[in-house]
């Protein structure tokens, strides 16, 4: 059995407030020095419950229950004692002691490991001040706007080209086979000489969750492939294990209970200077199980961010997949997609903290991003494919392993097929408008007993005829939607720009994601073959409400017949009526933001925003209109 000294013990302790560890499993509230809850080892209504972080223990007085960090786990997780400080160590950030002798000796070959990382990190820094980083250093301060408190809070660093790691750690007397090892240099090929893994990149260090250099990631300046170089996996790093910035996050993280998960390095440090400093990323793949189960020791709900493009739903939509068999008892994700194809990055350094605040307050449940998938893929025009639909719901949530969640998302689902597929009642005498749903069903039916099958079975969400031309902004999303589906031969033009939009109308906005999953995957696709595909899924009268509509009288480049650099004009102009007053309304929020809060970066973000929006266009002059 591990053996454990008093200082190392006392080292944990240190770290780890008792409240902190606590307060996962139990309500506290703050009564002058001390905390008060229910206790977890009774049925108690009053609180009898005491925790105590000056003097480091917790005491129950209805059960007599009494301890400090270690022995809490142990009663509430059914935890050994080895298990509960492992735990509250690797929290802690401390490392466990080794036992046997092949342990000490690994563990000394692994402090070689890093010391020879920590000064790869070092010479990157180094590099970065000198003159061969010049332009490295500008492209940090001016192109991505990072203060030099930034800077050195990431340890960002620039490697030079050539050898320069290696000559400079070997002169250092650091090894070779540590810098092999570490993957700072490469071996040589075919009797060649070993050489610097990274040259000429920008240089961001991939810290362990005590702050030690174990790996790294290096950007290209300019042109070249790839964009990002990673370090591989080597004794000391694990990517699927791991999170960029965790280090620096984990404290925030912590007290606020939330943890921001981003898709880059520049995002999360774009994030942490913009004060969002619980902010990290996966490190060059999708989110895995043990990240996941990462981030849960933070949050119960991580915001996953992801860029509006085409790449970021994508991994949105497997991060989704991949949490849903680990899902348990309040814990899950959040998703904030960001519109316009924009990232973190460019947000917080264009429109300010604000505006990120905003996107991250939008998140949707981990439940929402399924459902809406599943409306997405397919379709429910007729009842076999009504069936088929409910089938899949069923499957999707039939793969969540804990039986409690399982069930509450099959219960979800069921009233949301109810919702969606339920016949309406006729209106009464005398009343205008659609008449109240029938609600008489047991709840988690598909169809209310008894009732009668409509003529023309509703479609979801379907859009109001009265509604169509509401604001400019629906009607331009109409027509670029329209434009799209008569002319798939400009897809390739407008592909990222339509896939980073999103809809006002719901189901618009899943015709137009169903649309151009179809265009992806299929090559030389015409308009007819594309309308059948449409309808087959259940967008028959959305198609027929959208095209065989007046707005050619508002863009006569949205015909068919029409050439296709007309109507590809035509588009790129709607669009950009749409950016521009999408820019406009930032315009309006940042001068009202300077007017409230007079700082450099709220005048910084309005400057940005005044230099982007340029001359006004005219509204009304449509290219291609007849």
């Amino acid at each position: 059995m591990a053996t454990f000294t008093p200082q190392f013990l006392d080292e944990i302790r240190a770290r780890i407030p008792v409240s902190s560890v606590v307060g996962k499993r139990v309500k506290l509230i703050r009564r002058g020095r001390e905390y008060i809850g229910l206790s977890p080892f009774s049925n108690e209504k009053s609180p009898s419950f005491t925790v105590s972080d000056e003097k480091g223990f917790y005491h129950c007085f209805s059960t007599q229950e009494h301890g400090d960090i270690f022995t809490f786990l142990m009663k509430t997780q059914n935890l050994s004692f080895p298990e509960a400080v492992e735990r509250l160590a690797e929290e802690a950030g401390v490392e466990m002691p080794r036992q046997t002798r092949e342990e000490v000796q690994e563990a000394a070959r692994v402090t070689l490991l890093q010391q020879a990382a920590d000064a790869g990190c070092g010479v990157f820094e180094e590099a970065l001040r000198g003159p061969e980083g010049r332009r490295a250093l500008a492209y940090l301060r001016e192109s991505r706007g990072l203060t030099e408190e930034t800077i050195k809070r990431f340890r960002l660093g620039y490697a030079p080209q050539g050898n320069a790691v290696k000559s400079k750690l070997t002169a250092r007397g650091v090894k070779e086979d540590l810098l092999l090892e570490t993957r700072l240099v490469s071996p040589g090929k075919d009797g060649r000489e070993s050489f610097d893994f990274f040259r000429d990149r920008v240089m961001f260090p991939i810290m362990d969750a005590r702050g030690r250099p174990v790996a790294f990631g290096g950007r290209v300046m300019g042109e070249g492939e790839p964009k990002y170089l990673n370090s591989p996996d080597t004794p000391l790093f694990h990517k699927g294990q791991m999170l960029y910035g965790l280090s620096l996050a984990r404290e925030k993280a912590s007290a606020d209970r939330e943890i921001i998960v981003a898709e880059g390095y520049m995002d999360v440090i774009a994030l942490a200077q913009a004060g969002f400093t619980n902010a990290v990323a996966p490190l060059g793949t999708a989110l895995t199980e043990t990240q996941i189960a990462l981030l849960w020791r933070f949050a119960p709900e991580p915001i996953l961010c992801f860029d509006g493009d085409k790449a970021g739903r994508a991994a949105a939509l497997r991060a989704a997949d991949r949490a849903l068999p680990v899902l348990k008892p309040g814990f899950s994700l959040r998703f904030a997609i960001m519109a316009g194809g924009k990232d973190p990055d460019e947000i917080c350094r264009r429109q300010g903290p604000e505006a990120m605040a905003e996107v991250l307050a939008g998140a949707l449940p981990l439940s929402e991003v399924v459902w809406n998938q599943l409306l997405a893929e397919h379709p429910t025009d007729t009842p076999e494919r009504r069936a088929g639909f409910e089938a899949h719901a069923m499957a999707k949530a039939g793969q969540i392993e804990d039986e409690t969640v399982r069930s509450q998302y099959r219960q979800m689902f069921k009233n949301k097929l109810y919702e969606l597929f339920r016949p309406e009642r006729p209106a009464a005498p005398g009343r205008t408008g659609q008449g109240k749903a029938f609600r008489g069903s047991k709840a988690g039916s598909k169809f209310p007993r008894g009732a009668s099958f409509p003529q023309v079975f509703p479609r979801p969400a379907a859009v109001s005829e009265d509604a169509r031309s509401q604001t400019a902004r629906a009607l331009r999303e109409r027509i670029l939607l329209a434009t799209a589906l008569n002319h798939p031969e400009i897809i390739e033009r407008v592909e990222e720009r339509l896939g980073a939009l999103m809809f006002s109308d719901a189901r618009l906005d899943s015709l137009r994601q169903s649309a151009l999953l179809h265009l992806a995957q299929t090559q030389e696709l015409d308009f007819a073959t594309l309308r059948a595909q449409l309808a087959s899924q259940g967008f028959a009268q959305e198609l027929a409400n959208l095209l065989d509509s007046d707005i050619y009288v508002h863009a006569g480049f949205a015909k068919p017949l029409v050439a296709a650099a007309q109507a590809l004009a035509g588009w790129d102009h709607t669009y950009a009526l749409i950016q521009r007053t999408d820019l406009e309304a930032d315009l309006k929020r940042a001068e009202q933001d300077l007017a409230e809060n007079p700082s450099e970066q709220t005048f910084a973000a309005l400057k940005a925003l005044r230099e982007q929006t340029g001359p006004a266009e005219d509204d009304d002059q449509d290219p291609g209109h007849p």
